[in-house]
């Protein structure tokens, strides 16, 4: 399926819809601990975020065009590349970071493919964040990955000098 015949779609009840290599995939609504990692994420990057760009949840993209469209549960965007956004339309591209919260529904294939068409794509950091082991993985488009456990900072790269601290995402 292309874009263009994804986009004519109506919402499922109670889900969301993304487009995968031309396939639709209905994506059951968020358990109450994600969408709370979520909204600390959204609320712990809002301030450092503010004066580069714009962070936000269920945030659709076109990583590529035609038969992808993708939602990253937390997306930062430099303000540059949010104003390019026309009003009836999606970010080309990936967000400048991606965070995925996984899911028990996530496969490791899953989260591999949406971080290598992230980093390949326009995303400077793609972040993996695990509530079971309370604890995330960062991902650059270099090949490099750290993982941040309880009592450690992750350094926010679009606020120089400014971090989260990974014990207050799953606070």
């Amino acid at each position: 399926m292309t874009f263009a015949e994804f986009e004519k779609l109506p919402d499922p009840p109670g889900a969301r819809l993304e487009l995968h290599h031309g396939d639709v995939l209905e994506v059951p609504p968020a358990k109450h601990g994600h969408y709370r990692v979520q909204h600390n994420l959204r609320d712990l990057l809002h301030g450092p975020a503010a004066a580069a760009g714009i962070v936000g949840t269920e945030f659709g993209f076109r990583p590529i065009a035609d038969h992808e469209y993708w939602i990253a549960d937390v997306a930062f965007l430099f303000r540059a590349r949010w104003d390019g956004i026309p009003a009836k339309g999606n970010l080309q591209g990936a967000p400048d970071l991606v965070i995925e919260v996984l899911s028990p529904s996530n496969t490791v294939a899953e989260i591999r493919e949406k971080k290598k068409l992230c980093l390949e794509n326009g995303s400077k950091e793609f972040w993996a964040v695990d509530q079971d082991h309370r604890e995330v993985e960062v991902y650059t488009p270099d090949g490099r990955s750290v993982t941040y456990k309880s009592g450690d900072k992750i350094p926010l790269f679009f606020a120089p000098g400014k971090s989260v601290v990974v014990d207050q995402i799953f606070a």
